[in-house]
């Protein structure tokens, strides 16, 4: 089969609910090769969730060390809310006057995408609303308010959207992206840190405010949630979300797939475990896992290929010859499942 569509376009297909000509396939952990997408924050926001850390727009610091590969993480015992009915007097919303979002917009399209035949240009509203109420409070007294203290918690949640939507509606605007992505990681490797019903009352309703402005611009909706969070996606795709990232191997992708089809495409679906007699490995083994996930999850669309070894060091040698030989054959394969 010869491709006609280049790499964004194929890729755009797959995010809305059209079938590919191939198997898009994630340029993540390859040494220069350009991104499907750019997960792009808008500068509005800071640098807060980059390899420095520093302070995001309500005032939570993130730091970053060697052991999370440098992904920012809320700095650990330093939260500026520990009761959520004397949020009024603590949370005090961004105030963004005078910003220039024209310039913005210019500055981040040419920062996030290099080449625009092969990458789209997908942004963030900021409705990570999960992630920063915690944020705000650490899991144990965050998940535990969530319970004991729902009407405080909904009205703070309330004080929290104005802001995605100020943030979501601009960027729309003025961006005039090619995809909208909500990261908000609700979900352990076990199961959602809440259960679906609260999930469903408290963050779903809230979220479609800020989609329901998407989705009137006809722009796919990018959900990035780890963890086993197969329990939230029904609602998730009920309000417009078309592209779960990463669907990690702890979910039953399959079930999920016969569930949705395209309509729910699935971004990731493929994790290398590394062995115990590492870094003795069989490539062919490594090879096949590939085609397994594709033999499972490719049939008719909705399917983008992502993943790599279990393995943080990507500089190790080792890491990137098996990295390098995951690629390898899931680039194969992408051109010849849809022959």
């Amino acid at each position: 089969m010869t491709a006609h569509l280049t790499q964004k376009e194929n890729f755009l297909r797959v995010a809305r609910g059209e079938m590919p000509e191939y198997v898009p396939v994630s340029t993540f952990g390859e040494p220069g090769g350009a991104p499907l997408m750019a997960m792009a924050d808008p500068s509005i926001l800071g640098s807060f969730r980059g390899p420095d850390g520093g302070k995001d727009p309500w005032g939570v610091t993130f730091v970053t060390n060697e052991e999370t590969n440098f992904a920012a993480l809320p700095k650990p015992n330093d939260f500026i809310l520990t009761d959520v009915t004397k949020w009024r007097d603590i949370i005090k919303a961004p105030d963004y006057s005078g910003y220039d979002w024209v310039a913005a917009a210019k500055a981040d399209r040419e920062k996030f995408v290099k080449d625009p035949d092969k990458t789209a240009f997908v942004i963030s509203g900021y409705a990570d609303l999960f992630q920063q109420f915690i944020g705000f409070m650490g899991f144990t007294e965050g998940l535990c308010a969530l319970y004991e203290e729902k009407e405080e918690v909904e009205e703070l949640l309330d004080y929290m959207l104005e802001h995605s939507l100020y943030i979501t509606k601009n960027v729309l605007h003025y961006y005039k992206p090619e995809g909208y992505y909500l990261l908000d990681d609700s979900a352990s490797k076990l199961q959602p840190f809440i259960s679906p019903k609260l999930f469903d009352e408290l963050f779903v309703p809230r979220y479609k405010q800020c989609l329901d402005l998407v989705r009137e611009e006809q722009i796919p909706i990018f959900y990035h949630n780890c963890g086993r969070c197969e329990d939230l996606m029904p609602s998730m795709v009920d309000i417009g979300v078309s592209v779960w990232d990463p669907a990690q191997v702890e979910n039953n992708l399959v079930k999920v797939k016969e569930r949705f089809g395209r309509k729910l495409a699935i971004n990731g679906g493929f994790e290398y475990k590394m062995p115990l007699t590492w870094p003795i490995i069989d490539e062919e083994d490594v090879r096949e896992t590939v085609r397994d996930t594709f033999k499972r999850l490719a049939p008719d669309g909705g399917f983008i290929f992502s993943g790599m070894i279990t393995s943080l060091d990507r500089v190790d040698p080792k890491v990137r010859e098996v990295n390098g030989w995951i690629r390898d054959e899931a680039k194969k394969l992408s051109q010849t499942v849809y022959k």
